[in-house]
């Protein structure tokens, strides 16, 4: 069996293992990644990787935690965040009285209780419903248990900071009411179908691991998701080109409002 081969087997029992389309990832990245994984745990082949898989879960989660990406901290690009707290979520909250927001692809949970944060301090936390889902139940344990290094907070204003975060045997376990505040699951963007009616969807930094086909797909998903006027918040290096074909026009920096 050639290398090609090998691969394009691995994936296809994958997608039937798991639900995962790894053909909707780029490919490159993708396979440098997990044939590095592979090599590291003794495997020659995909085949023989895959066949250890099936016989071990350690492998399994490992595997799971390896293609997906779970690179986050708390108010990443902080001015972003800004224009959220002092535009889109005072208009969100002067339209409707019970906001729906999701979080996509949440990972250990930083990004989620940044809106958590935010709707706490804005006064809205108790009339908002606040999901966050990401493919790797590993990160959304880390998520539910709420410990982080220093360097996760570094962006965490001051008095936020002191608000919401108790020091913990050398990292910070984040306040109750945060962890009260968002419903952690698990989803596949690539193959769940969305809940409807959400004022706000944030999924930042991950659509650049998805092969043009699987973005222009997800594009059209979230748009169906949003109630009309309802805004995607996407990540630095994500700006989305021509968004009128997916519904969208340009509310500001890497905000996307549903027409």
């Amino acid at each position: 069996m050639s290398e090609d081969q090998d691969f394009s087997q691995f994936i296809t029992r994958i997608k039937r293992k798991t639900d995962i389309d790894l053909s909707q990832y780029k490919e490159v990245q993708m396979k440098r990644r997990l044939t590095t994984l592979r090599m590291k745990n003794g495997f020659t082949t995909f085949q023989a990787y895959y066949e250890a898989i099936e016989q071990n879960r350690a492998l399994l989660n490992e595997f799971l935690d390896r293609m997906t990406i779970n690179v986050s901290e708390f108010w990443r690009n902080p001015a972003r965040w800004e224009v959220l707290r002092e535009r889109f979520l005072p208009e969100m909250m002067n339209a409707s009285s019970r906001m729906k927001i999701w979080s996509a692809a949440c990972s250990t949970g930083e990004e989620p209780y940044t809106l958590a944060m935010i709707l706490s301090e804005l006064g809205a936390m108790s009339k908002t419903t606040l999901a966050a889902t990401d493919l790797d139940n590993n990160v959304l344990e880390k998520a539910k248990e709420g410990i982080y290094l220093e360097r996760s907070l570094r962006d965490v204003p001051a008095a936020l900071r002191t608000r919401y975060f108790k020091p913990d045997q050398g990292a910070y376990r984040i306040a109750d009411e945060l962890k009260r505040a968002v419903q952690f699951k698990q989803g596949n963007l690539l193959h769940d179908r969305f809940d409807s009616g959400y004022d706000l969807i944030v999924c930042r930094n991950v659509m650049i691991y998805f092969t043009e086909e699987a973005k222009h797909g997800l594009y059209h998903k979230f748009s169906e998701a949003l109630k009309p006027g309802g805004i995607l918040f996407v990540g630095s290096t994500e700006q989305i080109f021509s968004p009128a074909q997916y519904g969208f026009e340009t509310a500001d920096t890497f905000f996307y409002r549903r027409v």
